[in-house]
């Protein structure tokens, strides 16, 4: 996005803003686990990718 959290997720937020409401809060975290568990089954289908060609 471009953008950095002060949620510490990365998935960032406007950094003009200082405070954010519950419910952005909310969804940006949702977005972030989201996004890792999206890389997380890359991960994995890279690893069978690897062991199968071994």
């Amino acid at each position: 996005m471009g953008y950095e959290s002060g949620c510490g997720c990365g998935s960032g937020y406007d950094s003009s803003r200082s405070f954010l409401t519950k419910e952005e809060k909310i969804e940006l975290l949702t977005e972030y686990r989201d996004n890792l568990e999206k890389e997380t089954k890359g991960v994995s289908e890279r690893i069978k990718e690897l062991q199968k060609n071994n």
